[in-house]
């Protein structure tokens, strides 16, 4: 199959982007070839490494991509100067950006395993950095006496573990509207730190 007449990098680079992310939540990373990102996007298999070294490179790109935009989306966020308001923003907001991207937020946990070691540290490293904005929530409210959590570096991993549970089950057009699983979210968040 020859390249597309007129085709340019700043289209098929991110078309494979996409095409990888689609067909890597789909089959999963182990399954998909390169040959079958080429084929969906419509370029010969080797004109895909004009775009990306290989397809753990390729992999690791789409989680990076998933990872700095959720930090530049929430650094972005008007947070409230009470640290109820921040747990509650970190809630909603946290559904929310995550219902908006679910391929990406699937292959950002469930294909941690196919990364190198180098790459899954520098992920992981990202990963924390989000972890850690909640955790910073929970322990200032702990510090006002807001919260009563023993540990807040556990229990911002059980609150994220929490709301990505909705990626499962939710769907747009279903018994609850998205703002009703966010306020019912919420409430069960304010309840699990002690308020």
């Amino acid at each position: 199959m020859a390249r597309t007449q007129g085709s340019h990098s700043d289209i098929t680079g991110p078309r494979i982007r996409a095409a990888a992310q689609e067909l890597f939540a789909r089959h999963g990373y182990a399954a998909v070839s390169m040959r079958q990102i080429a084929g969906a996007v419509g370029v010969q298999a080797g004109a895909l490494y004009n775009y990306t070294a290989d397809k753990q490179s390729l992999l690791f790109d789409l989680m990076q991509a998933h990872m700095e935009g959720l930090l530049t989306a929430w650094a972005a966020e008007d947070l409230p100067e009470d640290v109820m308001g921040q747990l509650e923003r970190f809630v909603r907001f946290h559904i929310r950006y995550n219902l908006e991207r679910p391929d990406a937020v699937f292959i950002a946990y469930m294909e941690l395993r196919n990364l190198t070691d180098e790459n899954f540290a520098r992920i992981e490293e990202r990963r924390r950095t989000y972890e850690d904005q909640l955790e910073g929530i929970l322990k200032a409210g702990v510090t006002q006496g807001l919260f009563q959590v023993p540990d807040t570096k556990i229990a911002a991993l059980a609150v994220i573990a929490m709301l990505n549970g909705v990626l499962t089950w939710y769907r747009d057009g279903g018994r609850l509207s998205l703002v009703e699983v966010e306020t019912l979210y919420w409430d069960m968040v304010r309840k699990s730190v002690g308020v």
